[in-house]
């Protein structure tokens, strides 16, 4: 669970461009061990809130990150990592694509 959170983060924090078939115009997804996330990337009093639902399921996570921290919830598990701890698990089964 904590390195599908990890890999989320990281594909979220660099907004890769992807848009998938669930994703809505504006929104971005990319395919992780079976699960389509769909989010959005604000910015909120200087800081980065990356938003958005994974599916099947329709479990939301929100983000926070704060400079090299990272905090929020996934579902109702609450979660806090670093920047770095994301940025390593990227490349780990995640599927892009772009339309």
């Amino acid at each position: 669970m904590r390195k599908t959170i990890l890999t989320l983060a990281a594909i979220a924090a660099t907004a890769i461009p992807t848009v998938g078939a669930v994703a809505a115009e504006g929104e971005k997804s990319f395919v992780h061990e079976g699960s389509t996330y769909v989010y959005t990337r604000t910015n909120a009093n200087g800081q980065a809130v990356i938003e958005g639902r994974r599916y099947p399921g329709n479990e939301p996570f929100r983000f926070v990150v704060k400079g090299h921290r990272v905090t929020g919830t996934t579902g109702n598990t609450q979660v806090s990592f670093t920047t770095d701890e994301a940025r390593g698990a990227l490349g780990s089964g995640v599927e892009t694509s772009a339309r």
